[in-house]
């Protein structure tokens, strides 16, 4: 008898354990990750059951040919949002002020609405009857008609507005700003502003809800911190030191504990928090280069992060917190997300495009004269030119910036600061080869790039940043 109960207390054990991986199965062939990829100007469109890449929605040519009048296509494609029924994805181009709609089962453009200046992120009412774009270079958001592609108003907001998520039962929608220090808390039926929340810096590119959308927490890309506010108080219940450059968030439920997995571009990581009252950081995991946008499968199986220097996906199992694929895709992706059961029969790759874009070229700077000074540069292969991307931090405010190569006494790069010291921008021109590890200078010794303040002859030892190769 004994035996026999110990053989049912077996079986018992073995069919919890079956129901227990059942629940987190991995995602099928029918389920898709994309990316909008800024440079590009690319969907990149992913398989999670192998991790490759099935193909690229063309929406533009790549950067170079966007320097001349613009007639046709998107430029800076970088925002995602879906539709409930994960039939629809639409896609934001900053560059070109437009919501692209995209058929997920067919990979083909059925609609194109522009709108005011700089959209950064769209996304669906939870009814899925109207698609809300905020409008990030202007304070309101533009309401579409998923229909006709029409826009049907306007809802007035602050100053750069940065994104729109919605609560499931459709009453209340939440929009963050990336130019003004507080959340707009929307009236969905009556499109009005009901409530603001002050919330702790300006700069917020990114917002989402628990799995239980009790809390909304959101990224501040400027200062590295993230806020979480209660859905039902509509008050901040915390503030988080996450790290530099703090770009998106996701949730996954492992072990039964929901954590959230934030992106830390300036240090090449993804931080794992636990959803506590008091949020403590469980893990940090190395990535490539900029992580930047972050989805979770469905099963909270996978989470994915897109490189946007690293041109590409990463996979990670949550389970072990260890990136386990690396996928190349297109140039800078920005925005990623993940859609369960979007492909029907066949293989998913009706209309897409092979990858066009070669691998990036990541170097890293260290400070020399200015400790706290930070900086990185990618470039870029654009065909018979190169495009050299080069982000500053933490340096003197509105001061001219030269970037040299070693050897040389022109500037590959010229940059002036804003106020907080920081600069972006891409010189265009055969750099790569110069640029590459291992090369030599005309001085016989190791190629280095060199950022000096003002115009001089490129002298490492006067350096305030320099490359690390």
């Amino acid at each position: 008898m004994k035996s026999s109960r110990l053989a049912l207390s077996t079986l018992t054990i073995s069919l919890l354990s079956l129901l227990s991986c059942s629940a987190m199965a991995l995602p099928t062939a029918h389920d898709r990750v994309y990316t909008a990829d800024q440079n590009s100007n690319t969907v990149s469109v992913f398989n999670p059951v192998d991790n490759t890449l099935v193909g690229q929605i063309r929406l533009g040519n790549p950067r170079p040919d966007v320097l001349s009048p613009l007639y046709r296509g998107q430029i800076n494609v970088h925002g995602m949002g879906f539709s409930p029924d994960h039939k629809t994805l639409v896609v934001i181009s900053n560059g070109s002020n437009s919501v692209t709609f995209i058929d997920t089962a067919t990979n083909a453009v059925k609609g194109v609405t522009y709108v005011g200046r700089s959209p950064h992120e769209g996304f669906f009412t939870a009814d899925g009857k109207e698609v809300w774009v905020v409008v990030r270079g202007e304070d309101y958001i533009s309401v579409i008609d998923p229909q006709t592609f029409k826009e049907t108003r306007r809802i007035q907001t602050a100053v750069g507005p940065g994104m729109v998520q919605f609560l499931p039962d459709n009453k209340l929608a939440f929009s963050v700003s990336s130019f003004t220090p507080q959340v707009d808390v929307i009236d969905v039926k009556s499109h009005t502003v009901i409530k603001k929340i002050d919330v702790v810096s300006p700069f917020s590119p990114f917002l989402q809800f628990t799995p239980d959308h009790k809390e909304l927490w959101m990224t501040h890309k400027d200062v590295g911190k993230v806020t979480r506010i209660d859905t039902r108080t509509l008050k901040v219940t915390g503030v988080i030191d996450t790290g530099f450059i703090t770009n998106h968030l996701a949730f996954a439920t492992v072990n039964g504990k929901v954590l959230a997995y934030v992106t830390v571009g300036g240090e090449n990581v993804v931080k794992v928090y636990s959803t506590d009252a008091q949020a403590q950081l469980l893990a940090t995991i190395p990535t490539g280069a900029l992580p930047h946008g972050i989805w979770s499968s469905d099963d909270s199986s996978r989470v994915y992060v897109g490189l946007e220097n690293g041109d590409g996906m990463e996979v990670i199992d949550p389970a072990q917190n260890k990136v386990i694929a690396h996928v190349a895709g297109g140039q800078a992706p920005q925005a990623l997300i993940f859609l369960s059961n979007v492909v029907g029969d066949g293989d998913g790759k009706r209309n897409l495009a092979p990858l066009a874009n070669a691998e990036p070229l990541n170097i890293r700077l260290k400070p020399v004269t200015a400790p706290e000074a930070k900086g990185f540069v990618v470039s870029r292969n654009l065909g018979v030119v190169d495009a050299l991307e080069v982000s500053l931090f933490k340096l003197k405010p509105q001061t001219n910036y030269n970037v040299y190569l070693s050897g040389q006494s022109t500037p590959v790069a010229s940059f002036v600061t804003d106020a907080k010291g920081m600069s972006n921008g891409t010189a265009i021109g055969p750099a790569r080869r110069l640029a590459e590890p291992g090369a030599q200078s005309s001085q016989s010794g190791p190629l280095k790039l060199i950022v000096m303040e003002g115009a001089a002859p490129a002298d490492a030892s006067r350096a305030v940043l320099v490359s690390d190769m």
